[in-house]
């Protein structure tokens, strides 16, 4: 059996039925052990105080955000080349929790920034580009709502997705690619190998990076599934005026 039968609206609705409940209980279970965890059973850190537990919130959220986007520009692409419509409705839904996850990424480090820095923003090239994808989400979800023809804003969006993974990348690698930023290298360098964090902290940090991508996963595809239902309905409707 192909990969594509499951991608098709009757059977994607199929798999995801149970899916769906046991995602959001996993990820229940992992993003509030692992907080719980974090924030009230490891240590102050000796340089940075409490503060530092804010990154059982700050990693995730960012890993997340950066993410969904690279799944926004899969799907993306595979609608362009197969026209597949599932695919497009994925993308669709994944940007506004892409969007979300991106807010709590920018406040929590915002948060984070004024013990650190001394303020709460600075233009750095992570944050900026950080704060530029944030926009892109935005334009994308604008521009999902501003066409009527849902295959042309498929279209349009899908071209959007791809330019906005320019700053997903920087976002990902500004770092590396700036060494002149306030903001401190990847904790958990995923490529490279070893990490700048105790495995006190890391622990929990992981968990919470894993509940984090079960949720993610959840609420795709709770969306995935409202979407095909709106264009159900949509097409129930416009056959009904046409009778």
């Amino acid at each position: 059996m192909s990969m594509w039968e499951y991608a098709n609206p009757k059977r994607f609705m199929e798999w995801t039925a149970p899916v769906v409940p046991w995602a959001f209980g996993l990820s229940g279970v992992l993003v509030v052990g692992g907080l719980f965890w974090g924030f009230f059973l490891t240590p102050d850190a000796d340089k940075f105080g409490s503060t530092v537990k804010i990154i059982y919130l700050h990693v995730p959220a960012a890993l997340m955000a950066i993410n969904a986007w690279f799944m926004m520009l899969v799907a993306s692409v595979v609608w362009v080349i197969r026209r597949h419509h599932v695919s497009a409705l994925a993308a669709r839904a994944a940007a506004p929790v892409g969007m979300v996850m991106t807010v709590i990424a920018l406040v929590t480090g915002a948060i984070w920034g004024m013990p650190t820095w001394g303020t709460y923003w600075v233009w750095d090239p992570r944050l900026t580009s950080f704060m530029i994808l944030f926009l892109f989400y935005l334009g994308y979800m604008a521009l999902w709502e501003a066409i009527d023809d849902p295959d042309t804003a498929a279209d349009l969006t899908a071209v959007l997705c791809i330019v906005g993974s320019i700053f997903a990348i920087l976002s990902r690698y500004a770092v590396r690619f700036w060494n002149q930023g306030l903001h401190q290298g990847t904790s958990v360098p995923v490529v490279t190998g070893g990490r700048t964090i105790a495995d006190i902290y890391f622990i929990p940090l992981v968990i919470c990076m894993f509940g984090f991508g079960i949720l993610f996963i959840a609420l795709v595809l709770l969306r995935t599934r409202t979407e095909i239902r709106a264009r159900r309905m949509r097409a129930l409707t416009a056959r009904a005026a046409r009778a």
